[in-house]
């Protein structure tokens, strides 16, 4: 178990913190970011960034060798008054706004996708009710790129919601304006065969506040990588995540925030919980604070909770700072069986074992479920633990 660490401000180290302009953690990849997949080797499982991912069971999107066939993917959005939603072609400048792909299977999917989705909310539109975003895997290999980009001072809430059987590759861009505030929902609950690595881009504009709740539950391989970056003062970032990891599933999440700017702010919170022989989850959580975002205030937390025996946990939390003039900065990361303590405590006041799993796990989960603000996404998702729980019986 790794225990917290934290630095006050004004810190320039602290136990295995790197500080330094020449530090090389995971947020300095192996290849600089870009838009050509020429620019990136094949990954072969030994560099940094794929040490963790089974590459032979990415069906071809690491290597080149996946192309697009059969019915793919198909996309459906709900938008309410207010918002513009487009498909554009490859040309249209608002594409990869947000962010460059950092990775050969991100490129891939850049090169390869042919039309995009382009949601935009308008300057002080104020959305009472959710975009929903549909994307179902209907056979066969898909590549994707959507857009959601909010005018100064406009606040949404997105839900963006994976089903079905696909090998997806995507990447999705979030950019807010002056002022705006989105809340984004991604929800991965595929089939058990399905393959999905996407990039999630998001720029935040002056004064901006984003928050990111990822939730993985299904696919055989799942590979979501959210990447943060502020485009001037002000802006706040919330990621949070949830993910239930069953025997053989393969569900990883890599975050990156990228503090490059003043006076800005972030708090990364994900949790995990697996069961089944081969569960494998991974957590990579990466913040970089660069020499000229003095003020930053960030920390990072991941909790993993193992259910049964055969599951594998890897969490690998990094902060770089080059900068000593911040508010603070600090990350954790902890891995530990159910807590046989807090079941006994339940069972000797009458609940029978079973429920008093549900329980533990349902508190375990509780507070991140609280932060996606839908009560019919959240008592989906409980509904889904249960159902995960009731499996493992």
């Amino acid at each position: 178990m790794a225990e917290a660490q934290n630095i006050p401000a004004g810190s320039t180290t602290a136990g295995s913190i790197a500080v330094a302009a020449e530090s090389t953690v995971a947020t300095r990849m192996s290849a600089p970011p870009s838009f050509d997949v020429a620019d990136f080797p094949v990954p072969h499982g030994r560099e940094e960034e794929w040490r963790f991912t089974p590459l032979e069971r990415l069906r071809g999107l690491h290597d080149g060798t996946a192309v697009a066939s059969g019915e793919g993917v198909k996309v459906e959005i709900e938008a309410p008054e207010g918002v513009t939603v487009e498909t554009v072609g490859r040309e249209d400048e608002r594409l990869g706004k947000a962010g460059t792909p950092v990775d050969r299977v991100a490129a891939q999917a850049y090169s390869s996708f042919e039309k995009a989705s382009v949601v935009t909310v308008a300057k002080d539109a104020v959305l009472t009710e959710p975009i929903r975003i549909t994307v179902h895997g209907e056979g066969g290999v898909a590549f994707g790129h959507q857009v959601i980009e909010l005018g100064a001072f406009a606040e949404a809430v997105v839900v963006l919601d994976h089903s079905g059987d696909a090998v997806l590759a995507a990447n999705v861009d979030y950019v807010l304006g002056d002022g705006a505030k989105l809340t984004v929902v991604s929800v991965q609950d595929w089939d058990e065969k399905a393959v999905h690595v996407a990039q999630h881009n998001a720029l935040v504009g002056r004064d901006a506040s984003f928050k990111s709740v990822v939730v993985t539950f299904g696919g055989d391989v799942v590979r979501i990588h959210p990447r943060v970056a502020y485009a001037a003062p002000g802006g706040e970032a919330e990621l949070f995540g949830l993910y239930f990891t069953d025997a053989g599933q393969h569900q990883e999440h890599r975050l990156l925030v990228d503090h490059n700017t003043p006076h800005c702010k972030s708090n990364v919170a994900y949790k995990g919980a697996l069961q089944g022989q081969d569960a494998h989850a991974v957590w990579i959580g990466d913040v970089l604070i660069q020499a000229a975002a003095e003020g930053t205030d960030t920390y990072e937390l991941n909790r993993n909770l193992v259910l049964t025996d055969g599951a594998r946990v890897d969490s690998v939390p990094n902060l770089e700072i080059e900068t000593g003039e911040i508010a603070g900065a600090g990350h954790a990361s902890a891995t530990g069986r159910f807590d046989d303590e807090q079941l006994f405590y339940l069972m000797s006041r009458g609940i029978p074992q079973a429920e008093a799993r549900r329980l533990v796990v349902r508190g375990f989960f509780a507070e991140l479920v609280q932060q996606i603000g839908l009560p019919d996404v959240e008592e989906r998702l409980i509904a889904k633990i249960e159902a995960e729980l009731e499996a493992s019986v």
